[in-house]
């Protein structure tokens, strides 16, 4: 608990002195700079994530026609077994007849 009201103290003091700094010409100047610096962080992460965001959609697009390829590929192989199948019990089943 002590830990605690150490850390909220130090926040409320950064607060206050920040209010104070920015008070002063030049201190305004140096905090405006962190923010601009802090800006350009953010929006280089933010661009880095929409990056890779964009690169992994792609990928999972490219995975998903690949499985739908191969699917269509497989269904038609077990069409064709299918019907190889059929043909052979239809010409076992002839040929075990008696002639007539």
């Amino acid at each position: 608990m002590k830990k605690l009201l150490w850390f909220l103290f130090g926040i409320a003091g950064g607060f206050v002195l920040a209010h104070y700094v920015n008070k002063d010409p030049r201190g305004h100047e140096v905090l405006a700079e962190v923010d601009a610096r802090i800006s350009e962080f953010t929006d280089r992460i933010g661009d880095a994530y929409r990056e890779q965001e964009s690169r992994l959609t792609a990928a999972v697009s490219e995975a998903k026609d690949a499985a739908a390829d191969m699917a269509a590929a497989v269904k038609d192989a077990a069409v064709d077994a299918t019907a190889a199948v059929k043909d052979a019990a239809e010409a076992a089943a002839e040929a075990s007849r008696p002639d007539a």
